[in-house]
């Protein structure tokens, strides 16, 4: 009997770059997990970014290679799935497998390290039972038979450019820049095109100030803006309150809200309309789940967003939670058919975005609907077996074929 867990840090060049004020990305940078059982296995990605989360690639595989991997591995064997199952919705990853995380002494696990391992394990518990992982997260609940997804507008392409060739739209964000008057005449631009049925949000990324805040906000909402993200530093609650209501402009938070905790903290300061589910930063897709349950109780709008760059595992999670989500304000579902080329893809099927609508449909099949390709193998960086973690092993080298005596005659 088999147990093998094999991480792929990832770093797939991008067809087209992605920037915004925190970040400008030209390559994916994602770890990708493998864990079999026998002949099952199950795949999970987390896309850790420094300034959202304080956590890194380097510090998520630092992380990993510390927990005790054989307790995962003889929970997986020993516990029928459909029990370890039930326990994950009712208590979460952690709970779960408390044994993984004991050397902590009592410091919570990163959230993209718990996204990784959860998602990975969700997709082999889910190909065991044979359902589709939306099953598993949200038992009973319909699918939809698509959604729509927004369009981005980051600071690599030009808004009649954007306007000419990404439709059809029906929901709008714009990447802030560092120019407010641009800012304001990209809103515009967008509303005479559109329409006023469109919604639209500009993404600050945090790059606004306390005293920049308030003016920038009522100049863009002038020019018909709908929503505001993260404008501010993160958990700026005390400002970000005063914002909303010196201007009346709803706020969407993102960085600042990772944990169940921070959104509790973000509504009892009156901080927030609307928050950002994205399920790496939230922890995986229980904790995500959990948290569009909280924002529906306490009134807020919710968006189902990605990483920029995700590679596969972590698209197909964020969309089986979109497609059970009818009432988010906006999905944004990956791109990663714009990002990379198909011959560089490491899984298959290949999660796509019907370009025609953008729209997005049900994945076939069990688990996340996923397989890794044979691209998935260059991307090699650890392998874990009873006797713990080794890097790869060096790709063996092919003898030159031996030439016919007059051939090797005539090269002297």
């Amino acid at each position: 009997m088999a147990s093998e867990a094999r991480l792929y840090r990832v770093a797939l060049p991008m067809r087209i770059g992605f920037d915004h004020p925190a970040a400008r990305r030209r390559t994916s940078d994602s770890l990708v997990l493998r864990l079999t059982v026998d002949d099952a296995s199950g795949i999970g990605e987390c896309a850790p970014r420094s300034y959202v989360t304080g956590e890194t690639t380097d510090s998520v595989t630092e992380a990993l290679g510390r927990l005790p991997l054989h307790a995962l591995f003889g929970r997986l064997r020993t516990t029928p799935p459909g029990d370890l199952a039930d326990q994950l919705r009712a208590v979460g990853f952690e709970s779960t497998f408390p044994e993984l995380f004991t050397h902590t002494l009592g410091t919570a696990p990163g959230t993209n390290l718990v996204c990784l391992l959860e998602t990975a394990v969700l997709d082999l518990l889910c190909l065991q039972l044979a359902v589709p992982v939306g099953e598993l997260l949200l038992p009973g609940a319909s699918e939809a038979l698509s959604v729509p997804v927004s369009q981005v507008l980051d600071l690599s392409i030009g808004v009649e450019d954007f306007l000419d060739t990404r439709g059809p739209f029906h929901f709008v964000k714009v990447k802030a820049s560092d120019d407010i008057e641009r800012d304001v005449r990209t809103v515009g631009a967008i509303r005479r095109r559109l329409g006023a049925d469109v919604p639209v949000m500009v993404d600050a990324n945090m790059s606004w100030t306390p005293g920049t805040a308030a003016p920038y906000a009522r100049r863009l909402r002038e020019a018909g803006v709908d929503l505001v993200e993260e404008p501010l530093p993160r958990r700026s609650w005390a400002e970000l309150r005063a914002l909303r209501r010196a201007t009346g402009v709803r706020v969407l938070l993102d960085e600042s809200v990772c944990t169940a905790a921070d959104a509790r903290q973000a509504v009892a300061a009156g901080a927030c309309d609307a928050v950002n589910v994205r399920v790496s930063k939230n922890g995986g897709l229980l904790a995500s789940a959990r948290l569009v349950e909280y924002a529906r109780a306490e009134g807020l709008g919710f968006q189902i967003g990605v990483q920029v760059a995700e590679t596969g595992p972590l698209i197909n999670a964020s969309r089986a939670l979109a497609l059970r989500s009818p009432d988010a304000l906006t999905v944004e579902a990956g791109q990663s058919d714009r990002f990379f080329a198909e011959a560089d893809s490491i899984v298959t099927p290949r999660p796509l975005v019907d370009r025609r609508t953008n729209t997005v449909a049900p994945v076939e099949g069990p688990g996340l609907g996923l397989v890794l390709t044979e691209q998935a193998g260059r991307w090699t960086a650890l392998t874990w077996t009873d006797h713990g973690w080794h890097p790869p092993a060096p790709p063996t080298p092919v003898p030159a074929p031996a030439l016919a005596p007059e051939l090797e005659e005539s090269t002297r």
